[in-house]
C-alpha cells in the first residue's frame, strides 16, 4: 500500500503537508456547497418561477450519476491517479456553476437546462467523492486516518452550524444567481490548491471499457464477502433508509406540528452542526480507546435515541428545546461515529480497491435514499409525521442491536485485514 512509506507512529497531521492542502480544499468547498444548496433552491422558485415539484426534479438531477453510474467511477478511480482526477473535477465543478448565474442573468436559463447543468455536476461530484476518500489512505499512513477524518468532519460541521446563515445572507445580498458563484469561486481554490499536493501515486492505466464489469464485481465482492464490511455495509444501507425517511416528515413536522419559524428550524439544524463538531473533536480518542467497532455501534444506538427526542417534542418552548437537542445528539452521534467508520473502511481497503469500495457504498446509499424518501412522505401523509418519526427511531436502534450482533462489533484500526 502506497501509505506504508508515509511516516513513523509519532507523525502527527500537521506534519503531512499534503494533508494540510487537502483539509483546507474539503473546508473552503463545503461552505460554498450551503450557499448553492439554498442559492439553487430560491433560483428555481423566484427566478424560474416553479414550484416544488421543480426543485424535486432539479434535486433528483443530482443524484442520478449516483445511482446510474456509481459502480462505474469505482472503477475509473481506482484506474486513474487520484489527485488530477481530484483538480478536474473541482474545476469543472466551478466551471458549471460559473455557467448558472451568466445564463440566469441573460434570461437563457430553463428548469431543463438547470436540470442537465445539476446532472453533470453530479457526476463531477461523484468522481470526486469517490476520489477524495480514496486519495486520504495515499497521503496518511492507517493509524492517521480516523485523526484525518475526524479533522475534515470538524470542518463540515463548522460548515453545518454557520453555512445556512452565510447562504442566507449572500443570497439576500447579492441575489441567488450571483450567490451560486460563491460556490464556484470555492471549487476552482479548492482545485487549485490540491494542485499543489505532492504525492507518489501508481500510473494511470488506459481508460477503456474492457474489463469494466468484472472489475465492479470485484468491487461488490470485497465489501459484501468482507466479514466485517458486509454487516457495516448493509446496516449503513438500513440506516440511510431510516434517516431518508425520517428527513421527509422532518421539515413538516417541525414547521406545522411544533410550530417552529424557518428561521427556528434553521437554529436547530445549527445545534446538530454543534453537536457534530464536539462529536468530530472527540472520535479520534474515542476510537482509540474502545474500537471503531464499538463507537459505530454505539452512535447508532444514539442516533435513535435523538430521533425519539424529536419525535417527542410539542408546539412550545419545553418542545422545542428538547427538538433542538435531538438535533444536537444527532450530530454529535453522526460526528463521533463518521471519522471511526471511514477511518476503518480506509485501513481495511487494499489500495487498488478503495475508490470501488467507497463507490459501492455511496451509490447504493443514494439508491437507498431515492427510495425511503418518498415513502416517508407518503406514510407522513397517511400515519402522520410523529409515528413516522417513532418509526424510524426503532429503526435505528434495530440498525445498532444488528451490527452488535457481528462480528464488527470487535473492528479496530489494528484489525487491517488486507
Amino acid at each position: 500500500m502506497a501509505i506504508e512509506s508515509v511516516g513513523r507512529p509519532q507523525q502527527r497531521l500537521r506534519d503531512c503537508p499534503g494533508f494540510v492542502s487537502a483539509w483546507a480544499a474539503s473546508t473552503i468547498s463545503d461552505f460554498g456547497s450551503y450557499v448553492t444548496t439554498l442559492a439553487i433552491q430560491v433560483l428555481i422558485v423566484l427566478t424560474l418561477h416553479e414550484g416544488a415539484t421543480g426543485v424535486g426534479l432539479v434535486s433528483s438531477a443530482r443524484w442520478a450519476p449516483y445511482l446510474l453510474f456509481g459502480l462505474v467511477a469505482g472503477v475509473l478511480v481506482d484506474r486513474s491517479r487520484r489527485r488530477p482526477l481530484l483538480v478536474t473535477t473541482d474545476l469543472s465543478r466551478g466551471l458549471l456553476l460559473i455557467a448558472v448565474p451568466v445564463l440566469a442573468v441573460t434570461h437563457h436559463l430553463s428548469l431543463l437546462l438547470l436540470m442537465l447543468f445539476m446532472a453533470s455536476f453530479g457526476l463531477m461530484s461523484l468522481l470526486n467523492d469517490a476520489a477524495s476518500q480514496a486519495f486520504l489512505p495515499r497521503l496518511l499512513p492507517a493509524h492517521l486516518l480516523t485523526a484525518a477524518n475526524a479533522r475534515l468532519d470538524q470542518s463540515s460541521a463548522v460548515a453545518q452550524t454557520s453555512g445556512p446563515a452565510l447562504a442566507g445572507g449572500l443570497v439576500s445580498l447579492l441575489t441567488a444567481p450571483w450567490a451560486v458563484l460563491v460556490d464556484a469561486v470555492s471549487y476552482l481554490v479548492s482545485g487549485l490548491l490540491l494542485v499543489r499536493v505532492r504525492v507518489p501515486e501508481p500510473a494511470s492505466r488506459p481508460v477503456s471499457a474492457h474489463g469494466v464489469t468484472s472489475e465492479a464485481v470485484q468491487g461488490l465482492r470485497w465489501v459484501y464477502g468482507h466479514v466485517t464490511l458486509r454487516p457495516l455495509a448493509v446496516t449503513t444501507h438500513g440506516w440511510f433508509f431510516c434517516s431518508a425517511i425520517a428527513g421527509a416528515v422532518l421539515p413538516t413536522f417541525a414547521l406545522r406540528t411544533l410550530g417552529l419559524s424557518p428561521f427556528g428550524l434553521g437554529l436547530t439544524v445549527a445545534a446538530g452542526g454543534g453537536g457534530g463538531l464536539l462529536g468530530s473533536i472527540a472520535a479520534t480518542r474515542l476510537g482509540a480507546r474502545f474500537g471503531a467497532g464499538r463507537v459505530v455501534i454505539v452512535c447508532r444506538a444514539l442516533t435513535g435515541v435523538s430521533w425519539a427526542l424529536m419525535a417527542s417534542s410539542t408546539a412550545q418552548w419545553a418542545g422545542w428545546v428538547l427538538f433542538a437537542a435531538g438535533q444536537a445528539l444527532l450530530g454529535l452521534s453522526m460526528g463521533a461515529e463518521n471519522a471511526n467508520e471511514m477511518g476503518y473502511r480506509q485501513a481495511v481497503t487494499p489500495d487498488a480497491l478503495q475508490g470501488r469500495m467507497n463507490a459501492v457504498m455511496r451509490s447504493i446509499n443514494r439508491a437507498v435514499i431515492v427510495v425511503g424518501a418518498p415513502a416517508g412522505g407518503i406514510l407522513g401523509d397517511v400515519v402522520g409525521d410523529r409515528s413516522v418519526l417513532w418509526g424510524a427511531s426503532g429503526g435505528f436502534l434495530l440498525v445498532a442491536v444488528v451490527l452488535a450482533l457481528s462480528p464488527f462489533r470487535r473492528a479496530g484500526l489494528d484489525d487491517l485485514g488486507r
